[in-house]
């Protein structure tokens, strides 16, 4: 299991160490996957499309699968989904995940929206700046689609990815032991659980063989509240994984054996913790809350649904990553979208926080598809926020390693 650290983003934009949350020192956030699956052409899994982009840089020509229809074609995928939510018991507390799924079907996850602008958006120095344009004509429709939208240069065009109204099941209880798990107090003086991140994995890859009503055909959505991962010993000294995405054999009592001749099902799935406002305080991680784990997850899904597709490695935090993952460069920049009545407290400002997501041309190091920027740029975006993301690194290909 590969651990990805995406607390970098303060540090590539601010020398300043004063910048960080008003309560005290941030926590860093990292996200990870839970394991990939490559499924043949007659695997029963989401549906998919294959795509190759060759890299100018390094001249090799990078393959992927996508969720969806090709884009190629306009065409329009609806995808079903699952939302599983997960009540974790850590360290003599509850951490109910079952509010938190309403919460989430509400949210522009699910609820379609207008992404033409946005009146509150990450800035420089961590401030809430007065917004601009996200991806003219991107209105009524819902997140994910508005993204891959912009991505390929769809916005106008039949071409959609959808997710289809979800289903919401009884809640799944996780026991954790003492040895595995813990709660501390984060810098916004929220209670939170502490996970080891290999032991949890296996308790979410084990639903993928107890839940009979899981169909690999959908997205298997489980969701925690205030529950987040660490990596090795030491909960203190690797916190915090809020998100993960990933694929495995669907063993479940409806969908046969995990063995069949290349035609076994595969699951492609996502977990990740809603996070109450002043999680991690209120003023480098203003965007870090709510939706912005999992939307960040659910974007990577539909990029790179069985955790295989790779380019060209990039330079983040000291060390290089291979792999597809377009949130985890931006995470921690986001905006302001829709209204958020949930869980409300003294950091609340009655609003759902996106993530950025970094387009596969910021990886390939070619000239993005999509429309020019909203300040006049000849050059399209490599970010869905264009402009409004304040880091001139996404205003241009990545950086080798």
């Amino acid at each position: 299991m590969a651990a990805l650290l995406l607390s970098c983003v303060g540090a590539a934009a601010d020398d300043d160490p004063a910048d960080t949350p008003d309560e005290g020192l941030a926590l860093p956030t990292t996200t990870t996957n839970f394991g990939g699956a490559s499924p043949l052409a007659t695997s029963r899994t989401v549906r998919h499309w294959s795509g190759q982009t060759t890299n100018p840089v390094d001249g090799v020509t990078y393959r992927y699968n996508m969720v969806g229809a090709d884009p190629s074609t306009d065409g329009s995928a609806v995808i079903g989904v699952d939302i599983i939510p997960l009540d974790v018991n850590v360290g003599g507390q509850s951490f109910a995940a079952s509010g938190s799924a309403a919460a989430l079907v509400a949210s522009p996850i699910f609820q379609n929206g207008n992404y033409s602008s946005t009146a509150a958006a990450t800035k420089a120095n961590s401030t809430r700046g007065a917004g601009g344009q996200l991806s003219s004509g991107n209105d009524g429709v819902q997140l994910l689609d508005a993204t891959m939208r912009a991505q390929f240069n769809k916005v106008g065009t039949d071409y959609h990815l959808v997710l289809d109204t979800p289903v919401v099941h009884d809640a799944v209880t996780i026991n954790v032991p003492d040895d595995q798990g813990t709660t501390l107090t984060s810098p916004g003086g929220i209670t939170y659980g502490d996970v080891a991140a290999h032991w949890f994995a296996t308790r979410v890859q084990n639903q993928l063989g107890r839940l009979a009503y899981l169909d690999p055909t959908r997205l298997a959505l489980f969701v925690t509240y205030d529950v987040v991962l660490f990596n090795g010993d030491d909960p203190m000294a690797t916190c915090c994984v809020i998100g993960a995405h990933g694929a495995g054999p669907a063993t479940g009592q409806t969908n046969g054996p995990g063995h069949g001749n290349g035609n076994q099902p595969v699951q492609t799935y996502v977990w990740s913790s809603w996070l109450t406002a002043g999680f991690f305080g209120n003023k480098s991680n203003w965007a870090k809350r709510d939706i912005h784990g999992l939307s960040h997850e659910i974007v990577e899904w539909a990029n790179d649904p069985f955790v295989d597709n790779t380019v060209q490695g990039w330079s983040w935090a000291n060390a290089c990553n291979y792999e597809l993952e377009t949130g985890d460069p931006v995470v921690g920049i986001g905006w302001a979208q829709g209204a958020n009545t949930f869980d409300q407290n003294k950091y609340s400002d009655g609003a759902y926080h996106p993530e950025d997501e970094v387009f596969v041309p910021w990886f390939m190091r070619s000239t993005p598809e999509t429309q020019p920027s909203q300040h006049g740029s000849a050059i399209g975006r490599y970010t869905f926020m264009g402009d409004l993301n304040p880091f001139a690194i996404f205003h241009q290909p990545a950086a080798g390693c």
